[in-house]
């Protein structure tokens, strides 16, 4: 478990960052042929990934649910992401193909992805009494003050700089 950083915290991104959603859901359970591999490839492209600091995967985390599997993914920018989903001798090639020969239109499995560029100044976080999370493990974690204690100070869409609530000492 991670360990929790008392205390109020939010991220500093870079100037201009990518969120990226990916996913699947499983829409026929019996037909494990056509969602246990596409299952068992975005760990292999993941792995990848964390070999190649340079390919640009800042940081990610994985959500389950009954049929869904989904990744929050932070990119340094759209390009390095497109140069990895387009790369014919990376993992995500061969992924998609073999995905679309085994599933195609089937409608077994459903396979998804958001893609987001984002202004970094323009992002607003909190993480109160919480570990590293989200943004703030793909990018600086800062006191909320560095920032602005008001989530519209953060975003910058106002100047006042008082939070919603008062803020325990």
């Amino acid at each position: 478990m991670s360990q929790v950083v008392p205390g109020r915290y939010t991220a500093e991104p870079a100037s201009e960052l990518v969120v990226f959603l990916i996913g699947m859901r499983i829409n026929d359970l019996f037909a494990i042929s056509s969602w246990l591999p596409a299952a068992r490839a975005m760990p292999r492209m993941l792995e990848e990934l964390a070999r190649q600091p340079e390919m640009g995967l800042l940081h990610y985390e994985a959500f389950v649910g009954w049929r869904t599997v989904f990744f929050v993914q932070y990119w340094e920018s759209f390009e390095k992401l497109e140069r990895f989903a387009r790369g014919k001798d990376l993992t995500h090639v061969p992924a998609w193909r073999e995905f679309n020969q085994r599933v195609g239109t089937s409608g077994k499995v459903g396979i998804f992805h958001e893609t987001y560029v984002v202004r970094g100044e323009r992002t607003e976080c909190i993480y109160n009494n919480m570990p590293r999370f989200g943004l703030a493990r793909a990018f600086a974690h800062v006191p909320v003050g560095k920032r602005g204690q008001s989530a519209g100070k953060r975003i910058g869409a106002r100047s006042a700089d008082e939070p919603a609530l008062p803020v325990p000492a």
